[in-house]
């Protein structure tokens, strides 16, 4: 069995929408999403060879005053990596990337526009329409147990 099929089958890898983000020359913005964690990139391809310029990990909200007992893959958690993600490429001065899912499904109001919506209000811009994103309460956290403190974290980001 041979390499591609491998990926495929294992549902990894779909080199269709590979190939098109390929072609545009663009860089791209990965999110991938663990059993612990999510993950976020900033890739340049040069002939088919991904280079990571920059990434983050939803760990790293634990810097910032996440509390350590809520979970780090949640709505609130997405949106704040999203946040951080387009902070760090603002300030490293990167160009405009697209964005690249990979084989998430792309679901309205889930974790994967909770994170879009993080990164378009750092100043990143995507097109996407808004009905996708999920409720700014559930952004916020207020559904969850532990109230966290949103504004706190989000302003701590600001200042980095």
């Amino acid at each position: 069995m041979t390499n591609l099929k491998r990926r495929r089958k294992e549902y990894r890898t779909d080199y269709k929408k590979r190939f098109a983000l390929l072609k545009s020359g663009l860089p791209r913005i990965i999110f991938r999403k663990t059993n612990r964690y999510l993950i976020a990139q900033y890739v340049k391809s040069k002939e088919a060879q991904d280079s990571a310029v920059l990434g983050v990990n939803s760990k790293e909200l634990l810097k910032y005053g996440w509390p350590e007992k809520e979970s780090i893959k949640s709505i609130p958690a997405s949106y704040l990596t999203g946040y951080l993600f387009g902070k760090k490429i603002l300030l490293k001065k990167l160009e405009r990337p697209i964005l690249d899912l990979g084989m998430a499904r792309a679901l309205h109001k889930t974790k994967v526009y909770a994170f879009i919506k993080g990164l378009t209000d750092s100043g990143i811009k995507i097109e996407c329409a808004k009905e996708n994103f999920p409720d700014e309460t559930r952004i916020r956290g207020e559904h969850l147990k532990n109230k966290i403190s949103f504004d706190e974290i989000k302003s701590k980001i600001d200042k980095k």
